[in-house]
């Protein structure tokens, strides 16, 4: 089967008296003999597909992109059931098996015929529209489908919907939210820097910045700071470095201007962290901008302007015409940090105003799409580490004593 595209250039020349009532770039199915119909007149399954494909511009559809893709899931189930020996508008059953085939082939077949969850999810979508189109239009007896009654609501009651039973789970949302594993961040910062994983300098790159781009990911990384957060961080707002090394975190204040929700929040960083920021700081940015005229070209529209520049903090011209922010750093070393936790007793509050939410409610949210129990387990072995923690062999004989007899014992 051939899957190609109308164009209605030349059409002058085409034996027609006027142009083709179809839309340029509609996807065309063509059977291997280059016929349409059969014996008698009878249209084809290709020729009703096509008829289908030319309705999806006035049934939510516009986009030809979106043609394409339609076109390419109907073409590969005409030809898989051509395979089996199946029509596109057998009867109910006969489809049935030749769908559970064909979910078995696109899941356990060949490498290359294989379809991750979202795709197999999608191409169901395709062919239960086409199928309920058919169905409508009289061109099929049934949809070869089965449905289950579930409910589903959002910003309101929940009611009823139809959940279509040959699709494929698909891994919760909190899955979809990844984070760098420890050892993949340290090779993120690494790479930035111009150095290899294993820390030596990598002789065959030539990067531009290299101090600024690995001082400002490990910033990002250690504090959690948005995106645009770090890009319009300004010299005079990084927290000064404290004069002795200590465990506790300093506090990194995040103005309202460049804050999500334009909501001023405070954030922390570790010392090991900012003490890198600030020799980027001191050496590298100070010899690059030292005696500097440069200014950035037209092209790239208006540089960021800043004025008022003191040593705690300076007034900006924020992008998108959101007017001028002056931000100013919070006073304060570790021991005001550790005054600010012990007097947010509620860890969840605690962590709101870290990540700058408007309420709790949002903060329960994000934390039930994030993957805790991975937080919490590097969490406890860092600790360990860090406290030379070991677990005793008579607490994993007693842990692992608990689960005899419930099939989970090791």
């Amino acid at each position: 089967m051939y899957l190609t595209f109308f164009s209605g250039a030349g059409w002058q020349g085409w034996d027609v008296a006027a142009a083709p009532a179809i839309p340029e770039r509609m996807p065309v199915l063509v059977d291997d003999d280059l016929r349409f119909d059969d014996d008698g007149g009878v249209a084809r399954p290709a020729v009703v597909v096509n008829r289908w494909l030319r309705e999806l511009p006035t049934s939510g559809a516009p986009a030809s992109a979106t043609w394409a893709a339609y076109a390419r899931v109907l073409r590969d189930w005409l030809e898989f059931l051509g395979g089996l020996g199946v029509g596109l508008f057998d009867g109910r059953e006969a489809l049935k098996q030749a769908l559970g085939v064909y979910a078995a082939h696109r899941a356990d077949g060949p490498v290359a015929a294989r379809f991750a969850a979202t795709t197999w999810n999608g191409h169901v979508s395709v062919l239960s529209c086409f199928y309920q189109w058919a169905v409508a239009e009289g061109y099929a007896a049934a949809v070869p489908f089965s449905y289950a009654q579930g409910r589903a609501g959002f910003a309101g009651p929940a009611g009823p919907v139809r959940v279509n039973l040959a699709r494929r789970r698909t891994p919760k949302a909190h899955v979809t939210i990844k984070y760098l594993e420890a050892e993949f961040a340290e090779m993120f910062v690494r790479a930035l820097a111009g150095l290899r994983p294993d820390g030596v300098a990598d002789e065959g790159y030539r990067g531009r910045e290299l101090e600024r781009n690995a001082a400002v990911a490990r910033l990002a990384l250690a504090s959690g700071l948005r995106r645009a957060e770090f890009t319009y961080l300004l010299v005079y707002e990084v927290p000064a470095l404290p004069r002795a090394v200590g465990d506790l975190p300093v506090a990194l204040a995040v103005p309202a201007g460049v804050a999500k929700g334009r909501k001023p929040r405070t954030t922390w960083v570790d010392h090991a962290t900012l003490e890198a920021v600030h020799r980027y700081v001191g050496l590298d940015r100070a010899a690059s901008t030292a005696g500097s005229s440069w200014r950035p070209p037209p092209r790239w529209g208006t540089p960021l302007q800043v004025s008022d520049s003191d040593p705690v903090g300076g007034r900006r011209l924020l992008p998108a015409g959101r007017g001028a922010e002056r931000g100013d750093r919070r006073r304060g070393g570790p021991d005001a940090a550790l005054a600010l936790y012990l007097s947010k007793a509620d860890p969840l509050m605690v962590l709101r105003d870290l990540l700058g939410h408007s309420s709790v409610m949002v903060t329960e949210t994000y934390l039930r799409r994030l993957d805790t129990t991975r937080i919490y387990r590097d969490a406890y072995q860092h600790a360990g580490a860090t406290h030379g923690l070991r677990a005793h062999p008579a607490a994993l004989a007693e842990a692992d004593a608990e689960f005899i007899g419930d099939g989970k014992g090791f």
